[in-house]
């Protein structure tokens, strides 16, 4: 359209101006994308850290805006010296920064507990749930469909499934262990949580393109000697995302308030008025609704644990069965207790302890047995990279050898891993009563922790 301006400009805390093209305001518009505005990027952290309230919303539009800046180093790395890389088009842009901002729109509430904790539904990058949610029935999808761009940001997003071939730059840009999706959300965390953990944002500034073979990459030479500079901004990224784990992901009351939240879904599915499906089109608050107002043999039960969540009265850690202490029988554990077919086995060893801690003191307490999957959320090394000596480029992984703080992530990262056992009391007396009944129900396991 003549005279049409051709940027908005949104103003992110984060990133200060964010300039939106019509047609990606367009995309924004959709439900689907303003719905986004009701899921928290931390789901309960904010229980924890109470500045924790930013959603996908925000950080959709902060990947768009990371996704531009990466283009730009790659382009202007390209003006300096193009042997061997190629430059990014304009049309090109326009896909990845399309396929940045969608890149999170299957996202349910609550979804890592949900999904890549409790294993009660299939995880949100699944090819089925992008289908579904960028299809030509939704109006996100009829959006796309109608910029001629939905099958593109499909192969972006959901590679296994087919569609059309695309470079592997466009993914890699979009959802790469350093990517638009990873660096803005660092920062935002880090800006919301108040933890003063930072990634120097020159780390986006050397990446390339390969030409022979298309893969992003960051070129780690200079006069055929290491840049340590550059290497080492890598591994502080990759280190801040392992702190953020650490203090924020994996906390434990944020653990268990989402394994409250994830015992009610369990409890609402049982009864059989909700499916997986139910929950694509919710925000945090309507599900919460939605999980009222189900029916059925556990609803009271279910209604007791979202007034607990509601106020703030979490289960507490009875019992800690940490992987470090665990690696013989954490396979096992992952077995017997994680995803669909853990839910059975572990009501069944709850109902145990809380007969147990009945049986001992009289008291009645709820349990909550909660089992992660066993590769938690490792963000492997897998940046291409141009490494002296080595021809062509290759996944920083590779290097490992020679960059021991990649290894010592990866360990770290595994030790995150904690099966636990929480009660809905602080009573030192019962929660010890609980430990002592879970000890013996999970007897080939040991426990680190001591109710305080």
């Amino acid at each position: 359209m003549a005279g049409r301006k051709r940027y908005s400009v949104v103003r992110d805390p984060v990133h200060g101006d964010v300039y939106l093209t019509h047609e990606e305001l367009a995309v924004l518009d959709t439900p689907q994308m303003q719905r986004l505005r009701g899921i928290k990027q931390l789901g309960t952290a904010y229980l924890v850290y109470p500045g924790a309230v930013h959603t996908r919303f925000d950080h959709s539009i902060g990947s768009l805006h990371v996704a531009q800046q990466i283009i730009n180093a790659v382009n202007l790395s390209f003006d300096l010296d193009p042997a061997g890389t190629i430059r990014i088009s304009d049309e090109e842009a326009r896909v990845v920064r399309l396929a940045a901002l969608v890149h999170d729109i299957t996202h349910i509430p609550f979804g890592h507990n949900l999904e890549d904790q409790d294993g009660i539904f299939w995880r949100h990058d699944s090819a089925y749930r992008f289908r579904h949610m960028l299809g030509p029935d939704t109006r996100v999808g009829a959006v796309l469909g109608e910029l001629g761009v939905a099958e593109e940001v499909l192969a972006i997003l959901a590679p296994a499934d087919g569609g059309p071939s695309i470079p592997p730059y466009w993914s890699q840009i979009v959802s790469g262990t350093v990517a638009s999706d990873i660096l803005d959300y660092l920062a935002r965390d880090a800006y919301f949580t108040g933890l003063r953990l930072e990634v120097d944002s020159r780390v986006t500034s050397y990446f390339k393109v390969h030409r022979g073979s298309g893969n992003l990459f960051i070129d780690l030479t200079k006069h055929d000697l290491l840049r340590e500079d550059i290497l080492s901004e890598i591994v502080r990224m990759l280190e801040a995302r392992y702190y953020f784990s650490e203090r924020v992901y994996y906390h434990h009351a944020k653990v268990a308030s989402g394994a409250m939240v994830a015992r009610a879904v369990e409890l609402a599915l049982s009864a059989g008025n909700l499916r997986e499906e139910d929950f694509y089109d919710q925000t945090d608050a309507s599900v919460l609704d939605l999980l009222s107002r189900a029916d059925g043999a556990e609803s009271g039960a279910l209604q007791r644990l979202l007034d607990d969540f509601r106020s703030r009265r979490l289960f507490k850690r009875a019992c800690v069965f940490p992987r470090y202490e665990n690696t013989g029988v954490q396979a096992s554990l992952v077995e017997r207790y994680f995803a669909r077919g853990g839910a059975k086995n572990r009501t069944e060893a709850e109902a145990r302890i809380a007969d147990l801690v009945r049986f001992a003191s009289g008291r009645e307490v709820r349990v909550i047995a909660y089992c992660p999957a066993r590769r938690m959320q490792l963000k492997e090394a897998r940046t291409h990279v141009r490494w002296p000596g080595v021809e062509g480029v290759e996944p920083l992984s590779r290097f490992a050898e020679h960059v021991p703080r990649l290894a010592d992530l990866e360990r770290s990262y595994q030790n995150l891993w904690k099966f636990y056992v929480f009660a809905d009391t602080a009573d030192p007396a019962v929660l010890g009563r609980v430990q002592e009944a879970a000890k013996q129900e999970f007897s080939e396991a040991t426990n680190a922790y001591t109710p305080g």
